[in-house]
C-alpha cells in the first residue's frame, strides 16, 4: 500500500518531515495546502510534490489518504477533525491541541472517522527512548527525574527586533512550554504517569508568551523537575535518579547516549544508532497504525501518553498562568 500524503504547514519542521518521509516505504507526497500559492509553490519545488492548494477544501477533496498537520498550535484541532470527517489519517505535530478538551474532540472525530489520529511526538517512537524506558529497571526504586530541554529559537532573534513571528504569539497557543516544554513532559507521563501535584513558575516576554519555565511534579515518593527555554540554550544532560543508579540522557528530545552510573560503581554507555532525522520512526509507525487493521496495544499507550501530556498542560499552564483564546472556545 502507497499512502498519499498531503502536508498543512510549509515551515522547517514540514521540511524535516518531507526528508524524513523520502525515507520510508509506502509514502508518497502528493499535495501540499498553504494560504499563499507563492510559499505553497516554493516548499513544493523543494520537496517535489506534484499539487499545491490553497483552499483547505479542495486540499481535502483531493485523492490524499492522510494529512500531516504542522500549523500553529491553535489551529491542530479545527484542521484535524475536518480532515478526519474527510476519513483521512492525522499525524498532528505536538502538542496535538491547545488543550485537552480540544483533544477529546479529535479522538472522537478519528472514532467516527474510522481514521488513525497521531501525536507527532517524534522523541518518543525512537530507539533512543526505547533504550531509556528498558534500562529504567538497573535503578531501582525511582526517587526523582530531571527533564531538561532549553534551545534558543532562530525566531528569538526577529522578536528582540520587534518582530513578533508565530512561535512567539500566544493567541495562536504557542509559548516555551508548548513548544519546548512538551518534549519534557510527554516523556515524563509515558513512563511514570500523571503526578499527583504540579508546581510551576514561567518567565515572561514583552507580549505576554512565555519565554522559559521551570515545572516541579511531585509523585508518590519521588518528584520530577522539568526546565525548558526557548530565548537561552542549555547544555546539562537529563537524568534520572534510583536508589540503585543513576541513567544520564544526553538529550531527551532526541536521545543519542545514556549512561547508566550504578551504586556499586559500574558505569555502563550505551550508544544509540538510528536515523539523523528522527522523524523517520514517528511516520513509520504511523503507516504500521494505518496498515493494522485490527486494534493495536501500542495504539492505546500513545492515546494514553498524550491524553495525560495535555492534562498535564492545562494543569501547569493553570499555575502558571497562561491562558489561551482556545481555552474559552
Amino acid at each position: 500500500m502507497t499512502l498519499k500524503i498531503g502536508i498543512i504547514g510549509t515551515n522547517f519542521i514540514s521540511d524535516d518531515f518531507c526528508d524524513a518521509a523520502a525515507q520510508v516505504d509506502g509514502i508518497e507526497l502528493y499535495a501540499v495546502y498553504s494560504r499563499s500559492a507563492d510559499t505553497g509553490n516554493h516548499f513544493a519545488e523543494r520537496h517535489n510534490i506534484p499539487t499545491v492548494f490553497t483552499d483547505y477544501e479542495q486540499f481535502l477533496d483531493s485523492p490524499i489518504d492522510a494529512v500531516y498537520v504542522a500549523s500553529p498550535n491553535f489551529a491542530h484541532c479545527s484542521q484535524s477533525i475536518k480532515a478526519m470527517e474527510k476519513k483521512k489519517h492525522v499525524l498532528c505535530e505536538k502538542p496535538a491541541a491547545s488543550n485537552a478538551a480540544e483533544l477529546q474532540r479529535m479522538r472522537a472525530a478519528a472514532e467516527n472517522g474510522q481514521a488513525v489520529l497521531l501525536e507527532a511526538m517524534r522523541s518518543v517512537y525512537d530507539p533512543g527512548f526505547q533504550a531509556i524506558e528498558a534500562n529504567l529497571y538497573r535503578l531501582g526504586k525511582i526517587r526523582s527525574v530531571s527533564f531538561r530541554f532549553c534551545q534558543y529559537s532562530s525566531r528569538y532573534d526577529n522578536f528582540r527586533k520587534g518582530i513578533i513571528e508565530n512561535a512567539f504569539r500566544p493567541e495562536l497557543s504557542n509559548g516555551a512550554l508548548m513548544d519546548i516544554g512538551v518534549y519534557c513532559v510527554h516523556p515524563l507521563v509515558r513512563l511514570f504517569g500523571m503526578p499527583e501535584k504540579i508546581e510551576g513558575a514561567s518567565v515572561f516576554l514583552e507580549n505576554g508568551v512565555d519565554g522559559m519555565g521551570t515545572i516541579l511534579a511531585q509523585y508518590p515518593g519521588w518528584q520530577a523537575v522539568l526546565q525548558y527555554s526557548k530565548i537561552t540554550s542549555g547544555y546539562t544532560e537529563s537524568e534520572v535518579q534510583g536508589e540503585n543508579g543513576s541513567m544520564q540522557i544526553d538529550r531527551i528530545a532526541d536521545t543519542r547516549k545514556i549512561t547508566i552510573h550504578e551504586r556499586t560503581g559500574r558505569r555502563d554507555v550505551i550508544l544509540i544508532p538510528k536515523e539523523e532525522n528522527n522523524m523517520v520512526y514517528e511516520i513509520r509507525e504511523w503507516l504500521r497504525l494505518i496498515e493494522n487493521s485490527q486494534e493495536d496495544e501500542k495504539s492505546k499507550i500513545y492515546e494514553e501518553a498524550s491524553g495525560n501530556e495535555m492534562q498535564f498542560l492545562d494543569l501547569a499552564r493553570e499555575k502558571m498562568g497562561i491562558r489561551f483564546p482556545a481555552d474559552v472556545s
